[in-house]
């Protein structure tokens, strides 16, 4: 076990070994000393503020400014006897005292704006540097890198490329180093040029940050409590936060200050430069490693559309252009084929015959997306999203390499806070075979992960509770619109044609759906966070990745339930007029329109996307924005008064405890969209694509210029997400090919216009498909309606009919099998079986084929990581070898001493 260090009142104390054979987590950490009874606590030192607007270090101009805590001074309130208030003095006194006993230098100054407010500044000394930076393994540089990197074949094309990057001039490109986990014994082997410059700015928020997690407020025997983030909940601190180096629009006129937030807004931020590509070591260097993977993963997720959406918007071209020559949309239209045909009422009592050619702008639009290029473009996307999760997890090895988090997961990542204060049981590590503190025991954790497993799926069966809620809306309101469209549109005829019952059905239900779906997220969100708190993960990975899961099961369920309902439910289990089914015995099933549900699920998915993106830019953009906007007006300042940077950063928005979850969120249940659905939207990407160049730049703009500057994090990847990502995946393949296979009216033309020569179903003889709509309609005597079904009224133009036509493949009255599924209903059927085991065992073949084909870490970046192992091999061999050394010197020296004086009493003994 590592030694580790103790500060006790003033002294340093260094133990050895292990205390009574038990390890416990916050082991050979100085963070959890406290101030003993009765001992005098330090005050934190107060200063005038300098009047350097843009200064990043205390007043002495030396010390930069790690952290920034701040709160209301009680003093300077009339219930300052309030015992509630006294407490968070108490509380906040102990704490700075805390820190400042770790090692920490704290500097107080009074709020320009506000007199009541104090910002205590945060400093780490050199010392307390480079023992973090042991304790957390942070990697630095130990030897520039000497490994020649591959030229791109496409340097002549530098002098277009260039122009959409970032200028070089402005962010120039950093020199690569060979790195190791720092070790402080060791710190003549690693590159320090300047101390002041060694550790980065964000490492350093990085490791002041892990103190003030730590450093205790309150002590009560054996039970210690810590961490700034339950002083933040309880008022003690309004806010804990690093520093933005400047301002976003102006450069700062301090000499030493880098303007890496001024340069992010003008080469990444701001609006003029939406086509440069992202420089994303800078945002890596600014705001860590786990906002620097995001829009990684972002921009990579973007330029990877770009050819989806090139091929769906030609698909939606070749629909657009051909639905007025496609035959079933000409039979439909036509007055004397579509205009002829009778349909059965498709609600009980209330509503009454229609004519076929009714429905003619429908078909119409539902040629457009249910057409020949539909299924080419499925079976494109399966592949594209196999592509696309392959050669992301190259460049995401890349930037493992790059950004040193090869190895994070295993060396760097500590355990929270919260679980350490929890650690009151004992166990064998598996590991060590010693003792340690855990927060429970086995049968704890089976109790704290059945809970939470129990509490998921109770909301997933509220959200289908939800969906079944909706079906009966629209199984309702349908029968009232079909009544009262026809009356209400007599006036406005030109609607007529695009305004109908179905339409009028689908476009409701399809808003209402969209706000159930918001209603139900923000009561999840609050669920979700406290089951993931009460089972206590060990670390912010676990932590993040149990929350991931949860949520996104729930808006899995949430978003795509009543899509997963128009494409595989509605329309399936409708019998025929004379006996149709009914839901909860009451609510006759709606029905398709004739061309089928795939325009209303195209519907479905236009209002979620557009609706859930407008919603998200309101709250994301617009919120923060008007917020800034208010807290600026209420606390206006006159023009001659100088506002430091600490108070300027604080007037921004806090960043929320989910961090950059909803963004992943936002752009998985996007991903979904676009995978799971696309046969039926060949457009979903290029919406997506607009979407995300926007969201890009938006989110940009947004942290840089609204919000205050994020803890700096570490990240390997993207986390839970990617297994998510690799499951929509493979969902995908089988959701396109049953919405082509059920949803679509494919399967079924390709049938009827391949079996003139084996089973002539209808009137062509060769391979056309004139016919078909007569072929797919199916005859009912009206004499076999129910009391219970029977029209009320018929129309003026029904004249004495006695038959109607409603969409299915049964046999005709007067059949001896009549009403019963036909021959061509069971060759359809078993045509669409062998369609999607066909199209899933190629698609499934190619993407294994292509995961194999392409590896997962590029070959110069494997031979990269070997040569920093080797290097740090070697540096820990010298270190070692010097050590042994050193120890054996003295040995030595007595030996040769020894050997000498033996050497003399010889000569002397023969002279």
């Amino acid at each position: 076990m590592m030694p580790y260090s103790r500060e006790l009142e003033g002294d340093t104390e260094i133990e050895m070994g292990m205390i009574e054979d038990v390890v416990y987590s916050q082991e050979f950490l100085p963070t959890f000393e406290t101030i003993p009874e009765g001992a005098s606590v330090p005050k934190v030192e107060k200063a005038e503020f300098n009047g350097k607007s843009d200064s990043l270090f205390f007043n002495d101009g030396v010390r930069r400014i790690d952290f920034v805590l701040v709160y209301e001074d009680e003093d300077m309130k009339e219930i300052d006897k309030n015992r509630t208030f006294q407490k968070r003095k108490q509380r906040r006194e102990y704490f700075e005292a805390s820190l400042m006993k770790m090692g920490m230098e704290l500097e107080a100054a009074r709020s320009v704006v506000d007199e009541k407010l104090l910002f205590v500044k945060v400093h780490m000394p050199w010392d307390v540097l480079c023992t973090y930076a042991e304790v957390l393994h942070i990697k630095l540089p130990i030897q520039p890198n000497d490994l020649s990197t591959t030229s791109s074949p496409f340097n002549f094309l530098s002098c277009i490329t260039r122009h959409f990057y970032p200028s070089e001039d402005l962010i120039a490109k950093e020199t690569e180093y060979f790195t190791a986990p720092f070790e402080k014994d060791r710190l003549e082997y690693f590159y320090v040029k300047d101390r002041d410059l060694f550790f980065t700015p964000s490492m350093r928020s990085r490791m002041a940050y892990y103190i003030l997690s730590r450093a205790p407020y309150e002590v009560r025997g054996n039970i210690k409590k810590f961490g700034v983030t339950k002083l933040l909940d309880g008022g003690v601190y309004k806010a804990a936060y690093p520093l933005h180096d400047c301002r976003f629009n102006v450069r700062s006129k301090e000499e030493e200050c880098p303007n890496e937030r001024y340069l992010l807004y003008n080469e990444w931020a701001h609006p003029k430069s939406f086509y440069k590509m992202q420089p994303l070591d800078l945002i890596r260097k600014y705001y860590g490693e786990k906002i620097g993977i995001y829009f990684a993963w972002l921009g990579f997720y973007t330029a990877m559309l770009a050819l989806a959406a090139i091929v769906g918007l030609g698909c939606f071209i070749y629909g657009y252009t051909t639905q007025e020559t496609s035959t079933w949309s000409k039979e439909v239209c036509d007055p004397l084929i579509g205009g002829n045909i009778v349909m059965c009422p498709q609600c009980d009592k209330e509503c009454t015959y229609w004519r076929l050619n009714s429905t003619c702008e429908s078909s119409k639009k539902l040629c457009i997306f249910d057409n020949y290029g539909t299924l080419v473009f499925a079976v494109f996307m399966a592949i594209w999203v196999t592509v696309f999760l392959e050669f992301w997890k190259r460049y995401q090895a890349e930037l493992e390499y790059e950004w040193d988090t090869v190895e994070f997961l295993e060396q760097e990542e500590q355990p929270r806070p919260e679980y350490e204060a929890k650690c009151n049981h004992e166990r064998i590590n598996p590991v060590t075979r010693v003792k340690e503190k855990v927060p429970y025991t086995a049968c704890g954790r089976c109790i704290r992960v059945s809970l939470g497993i129990g509490t998921v799926l109770f909301w997933i069966v509220l959200i289908l509770a939800s969906v079944v809620a909706i079906i009966v809306y629209r199984l309702a309101v349908f029968f009232s619109f079909s009544t009262r469209l026809q009356s209400d549109l007599k006036e406005l005829e030109p609607f007529k044609e695009y305004v109908t019952a179905q339409m009028a059905t689908s476009v409701t239900a399809s808003v209402i759906s969209f706000v159930v779906i918001m209603v139900l997220n923000i009561l999840y969100e609050r669920v979700a966070i406290w089951i993931t708190d009460f089972e206590l993960p060990r670390t912010k990975t676990d932590y993040e990745n149990s929350l991931t899961l949860k949520m996104f099961l729930f808006q899995f369920v949430n978003y795509y339930s009543s899509c997963f309902y128009i494409a595989f439910a509605k329309g399936k289990v409708v019998g025929y007029p004379g006996q149709p089914v009914y839901l909860l015995g009451k609510y006759r099933n709606e029905e398709c329109d004739p061309g089928g549900c795939l325009i209303e699920l195209t519907t479905q998915l236009t209002v979620i996307m557009g609706g859930k993106a407008i919603w998200n830019n309101i709250q994301e953009v617009l919120l923060p924005w008007m917020k800034n906007l208010i807290f600026r007006y209420c606390t206006r300042v006159g023009s001659e008064k100088v506002i430091p940077r600490w108070e300027q950063d604080y007037q921004l928005q806090p960043i929320g405890k989910l961090g950059l979850f909803y963004e992943y969120l936002e752009m998985v249940i996007q991903f979904g969209f676009v995978t799971l659905f696309v046969a039926s939207f060949p457009l979903a990407p290029v919406l997506a694509l607009v979407n995300n160049l926007f969201e890009i730049r938006v989110d940009a703009w947004k942290i840089i210029t609204q919000f205050r500057r994020m803890v700096p994090e570490k990240a390997q990847d993207i986390g839970a997400w990617q297994p998510i990502l690799q499951g929509v995946a493979i969902l995908a393949v089988a959701s396109n090919a049953m919405i082509i296979a059920f949803t679509s009216d494919m399967i079924p033309r390709l049938v009827y216009y391949w079996s003139f020569s084996v089973y002539p179903y209808g009137e062509h003889s060769s391979h056309t498909m004139q016919g078909y709509i007569n072929n797919t309609l199916s005859v009912f005597d009206i004499q076999d309606f129910s009391n219970k079904s029977r029209p009320l009224q018929t129309p003026y133009w029904f004249n004495n009919s006695t038959t109607c036509r409603y969409r299915d493949f049964r046999y005709p009255p007067g059949h001896h099998r009549q009403y019963e599924y036909s021959i061509y209903y069971w060759h359809v059927i078993a045509a669409k079986m062998a369609f999607i085991i066909v199209v899933e065992h190629i698609v499934y073949l190619t993407k294994f084929v292509l995961s194999y084909v392409i590896p997962d870490v590029p070959y110069t970046v494997r031979e990269q990581i070997k040569r920093e192992k080797y290097l740090s091999q070697v540096i820990l061999h010298e270190t070692n070898l010097k050590l042994v050394t050193k120890r054996l010197k003295p040995v030595g020296d007595k030996i040769l001493k020894h050997n000498e004086d033996k050497e003399e009493e010889i000569m002397d003994l023969y002279f």
